[in-house]
């Protein structure tokens, strides 16, 4: 499985509205069929930059799923949020494997 990191960092004038749009986007990044689930979580660590920063991570079914997506929907999706936020909002974007994961039993 590979995690799909999206880092974003938004403009505090834009912020609300942003959040807003990113709640309504992400279910049609997970439309695509090329995603199992995503997380959306707030960056706490304060920004040079200023704004406010947020990590969205979209978990995909396989190496050949994220593929697709880059190939068949990035680029709509991408120009989605530049047409709407332009020069406010700064995303990069990161591909994580998962190497192991590990739970806590409590007995």
């Amino acid at each position: 499985m590979i995690i799909y990191n999206v880092t974003v960092n938004i403009d505090e004038s834009i912020h609300d509205e942003w959040l807003i749009w990113i709640k309504e986007h992400i279910p049609k990044v997970l439309g695509t069929g090329k995603f199992e689930k995503a997380t959306l979580s707030k960056i706490l660590v304060e920004e040079d930059l200023g704004g406010m920063s947020y990590s969205i991570q979209y978990r995909s079914y396989s190496r050949e799923a994220l593929d697709a997506y880059y190939k068949e929907d990035a680029e709509k999706l991408r120009n989605d949020s530049l047409k709407k936020f332009a020069d406010k909002m700064l995303a990069f974007r990161t591909e994580l494997q998962i190497v192991d994961e590990y739970t806590v039993n409590f007995k």
